[in-house]
């Protein structure tokens, strides 16, 4: 297992929440810690918002809490009935990621014996403040997120799976079992990088003037995404349609040839974005996006009266609109690259 900064910023949030508690004797500074461990996320925006949203619903909580304490007292069954009101406001305020620690410190106050004194139920809030703004601190300060290398890291493993399902997919030669793990691994990958680059597009469009990200950039990433995505839909495509379709040898050294020559280009456009290839020739032009729209072309002419043959032509559309990514994916990097060369 991986020990990752989050995992790091975790126990580091919980530490700090735990020394400063213990600095000012404030007890019980356990619910400190269970704080800092709520309110860490995965972007500094994110932890920010958390920190607002935290701050509203923990002073609503303390506050109905204080109101239930003082005119009903603090039986079990007041305490239900202010857990269920605690939930049903932050479901309405849509600040369903704060219920649980708002929980925490309406028990935290409601379930202690002295409860009736403001200053405890002040002392059990600033307890849970403190462990907000630990988690909050640490974010900011150790290991900021790096969101441009953690995303391209995640675009070059996917892309890794990616090709192997792809390379694969029609020639069959992987084992059932292990096909599927691949395939798996590929959409769990996938939709972590999707997470991805919504926080990295999130920080750019909220923490700009804090943290700016280049715009630029950003539009091939989201390029990056949409193309592994489209590569996510062919394979999609063929263990819909292609295997239910009567195709020769002849089909599957055409699928097989032209699926290799993409991920080729895609490899290559992966590299020419990071400045670790020569310019080549056979991959500047359109020759892959025309080819594939030969393809397409005589795929659809060839006997579409068949239903077999139909499904042929709907995994050649998916492997054409692949293709089409690919062409405005080399067109993004290529002015990304030349811009960086002409300001460097």
């Amino acid at each position: 297992m991986i020990l990752g900064p989050r995992v790091l910023k975790t126990g580091l949030s919980v530490s700090l929440a735990l020394f400063i508690c213990s600095i000012f004797q404030l007890e019980p500074s356990v619910f400190a810690g269970v704080a800092a461990i709520f309110t860490i996320q995965p972007s500094i925006y994110r932890t920010w918002k958390q920190v607002m949203d935290q701050v509203q619903a923990n002073t609503l909580g303390a506050a109905l809490a204080l109101f239930a304490i003082f005119f009903f007292g603090s039986n079990p069954i007041v305490i239900g009935v202010v857990v269920i009101s605690v939930i049903i406001i932050s479901l309405r305020l849509k600040m369903d990621a704060t219920i649980s620690l708002t929980l925490v410190t309406v028990l935290a106050i409601m379930s202690a014996p002295g409860n009736e004194d403001f200053l405890f139920v002040w002392n059990r809030f600033l307890i849970i403040l403190i462990g907000i703004a630990s988690a909050f601190l640490v974010n900011l300060l150790i290991l900021p997120p790096k969101y441009k290398e953690n995303y391209y890291a995640k675009v070059q493993s996917v892309f890794e799976t990616m090709s192997l399902l792809m390379r694969t997919a029609i020639s069959d030669e992987l084992t059932e079992k292990y096909y599927q793990e691949k395939q798996k691994e590929f959409r769990s990958e996938l939709q972590k990088l999707e997470d991805l680059y919504e926080i990295f597009d999130e920080e750019r469009e909220k923490m700009a003037k804090v943290n700016p990200l280049n715009v630029r950039e950003l539009v091939v990433f989201k390029q990056m995404l949409k193309t592994i995505q489209q590569a996510a839909d062919v394979l999609k495509v063929i263990e819909e349609h292609y295997f239910q379709s009567r195709s020769t040898i002849v089909d599957d050294q055409l699928f097989d040839s032209q699926i290799e020559q993409l991920i080729k280009w895609h490899e290559y456009l992966l590299f020419k974005y990071e400045g670790k290839i020569k310019t080549n020739d056979r991959f500047e032009d359109d020759t892959f996006l025309r080819e594939s729209r030969i393809f397409l072309i005589q795929m659809m002419e060839s006997d579409s009266e068949k239903l077999e043959n139909q499904r042929l032509t709907v995994v050649a559309s998916a492997v054409y609109e692949y293709a089409f990514q690919l062409k405005r994916l080399d067109q993004l990097v290529d002015r990304f690259v030349k811009r960086a060369d002409n300001e460097g």
